[in-house]
């Protein structure tokens, strides 16, 4: 096995630079896959990086609060003619359409997760997302690209980042479904990167098995730096794609290709085109979603957790929420700030320009001893995870966009409660109500105004309430009806 047993002489040198040698503990008592298998991984790691890594996360914990005065995030409010901040939705969206019809958007899904906490066995993008047709996430993403590139008279690429969990179960489902209408040579996967677990004493990487490195996925910021490493940035280059509209698999509402936001992302003028963000106004003040804020003069998200209370609570003189800017993970984001962030210089971070998060976890493990699992009772290990909101404050200047809730965000997380498939059906239902009622549609409503009904549109059907024009539609939905349009 002569090219095994070079790699394995480089993954040793590696390690031994590292302060990892440990991880090869078991590799005689192994079988010849096992060894492979095992070096590979190994091999894989960005090891040079693990010791500044051990030392800034490990060793120490790195403070993540503000470093300085919080102040409210300026944002293009959803109406236009908002006395606080007038803006021409109109300008904006011909800027957006033309900038798609150019060529020079892609659509990128983060779909790395599994339906675990739904009860579901199986990539979370595969799980029924329409309200009516029981569709699946994928398919409810994957519709919106292909309105938009019919709308548009182009061809917009779809880059997923899965896990290594989930990849070819992705993969596999994908092409079964024949990638729901798009071409699959416009659909590029790839999984997203691994950090090691490290030992909370010692910093050394912990083994889930005798040859296996216990990992963890490096977060939702990994996303960034997985565009870079996989070849979909360049192959966005090779393509003439400039822009990136990211969302996350869960949304199903989620306007994959909004013209507006692009617009506005590229072209307002105090925009550097670099990454832009959607926020919703938040429910109440103990929301648990992050903030847009302004700290040193740049805009980033404050965690919930991190916003002092009297903050959280603070009103206008109108009872508006001053920290009202919910973040809900939808961004568009230049491709060359995407490549600038993977090339700075960052010794820490092995080139990588974002920070990581360090979270204190129980992860089970192997005794480099005698080789016995233990389960430990209390956090034994630091695990470290990049977020992608964490880029904004990168940036030359980033811009905030209000969005309407009922419009795009009905996320699902939780198999019941806030943000479930219930709440997701509800809202579904509630914006098709409102779409339908614009086109002269009755639709059943009980004592408070809510829909007692369940209504769906599919984007190849109506990307916007203006599309419904020239649409067969009913005249009336019967009460308690489920109808997909």
């Amino acid at each position: 096995m002569p090219d095994h047993d070079e790699k394995l002489a480089r993954v040793k040198r590696r390690l031994e630079a590292a302060g990892q040698s440990h991880a090869l503990t078991f590799y005689d008592r192994l079988d010849n896959v096992a060894r492979r298998a095992l070096v590979d991984q190994i091999d894989a790691l960005n090891l040079e990086a693990l010791p500044g890594l051990v030392e800034k996360y490990v060793r120490s914990k790195p403070s993540f609060a503000p470093a300085g005065e919080i102040q409210p995030a300026p944002y293009y409010p959803k109406d236009e003619g908002s006395p606080t901040r007038p803006w021409d939705r109109a300008a904006m969206k011909r800027a957006g359409e033309e900038i798609v019809r150019a060529g020079k958007v892609a659509a990128f899904t983060v779909a790395g997760g599994q339906g675990t906490r739904l009860g579901y066995d199986g990539p979370k993008g595969q799980f029924p997302g329409g309200a009516v047709t029981k569709k699946p996430l994928f398919q409810c993403l994957a519709e919106w690209i292909i309105a938009a590139s019919k709308k548009y008279g182009v061809t917009i690429p779809w880059y997923i980042m899965t896990s290594p969990l989930n990849h070819e179960a992705t993969r596999v489902f994908l092409a079964a479904n024949n990638f729901f209408g798009m071409s699959e040579k416009d659909v590029m996967l790839f999984p997203q990167g691994e950090m090691p677990s490290f030992d909370l004493r010692t910093g050394k990487m912990l083994l889930a098995e005798p040859g296996v490195v216990a990992t963890n996925p490096d977060g939702h910021g990994g996303s960034l730096l997985a565009l870079a490493r996989s070849g979909a940035i360049a192959d966005m280059r090779r393509r003439g794609v400039e822009h990136i509209s990211y969302v996350q698999i869960d949304n199903p509402l989620a306007r994959v290709i909004d013209p507006v936001f692009i617009g506005l992302h590229a072209r307002a003028p105090d925009s550097s085109g670099e990454m832009s963000s959607k926020m919703v106004a938040k429910s109440d003040p103990a929301e648990r979603v992050g903030v847009f804020a302004r700290v040193g003069g740049k805009t980033c998200v404050v965690e919930y957790s991190d916003l002092p209370k009297e903050m959280a609570e603070a009103r206008h003189a109108d009872h508006r929420l001053k920290f009202n800017a919910g973040s809900i993970a939808i961004h568009v984001i230049g491709v060359s700030f995407v490549q600038r962030l993977n090339e700075v210089e960052n010794a820490g971070g092995g080139g990588f320009a974002l920070d990581f998060h360090r979270a204190e976890k129980k992860v089970p493990y192997i005794d480099l001893e005698d080789g016995r699992r233990i389960e430990p009772m209390q956090p034994n290990a630091v695990k470290l995870e990049a977020f992608v909101f964490d880029a904004l404050a990168l940036c030359k200047s980033s811009i905030v966009y209000e969005t309407d809730r009922v419009e795009e965000f009905a996320p699902i997380k939780n198999a019941e409660g806030a943000d479930s498939p219930a709440t997701c059906r509800e809202i579904q239902t509630v914006r098709a109500a409102r779409w339908l009622g614009m086109s002269g549609v009755e639709v059943p409503r009980d004592e408070s105004g809510k829909p007692v009904c369940t209504l769906e549109i599919s984007p190849m059907t109506a990307m916007e309430p203006e599309d419904l024009r020239g649409v067969k539609l009913p005249k009336v939905i019967e009460k308690g009806a489920a109808v997909a349009i």
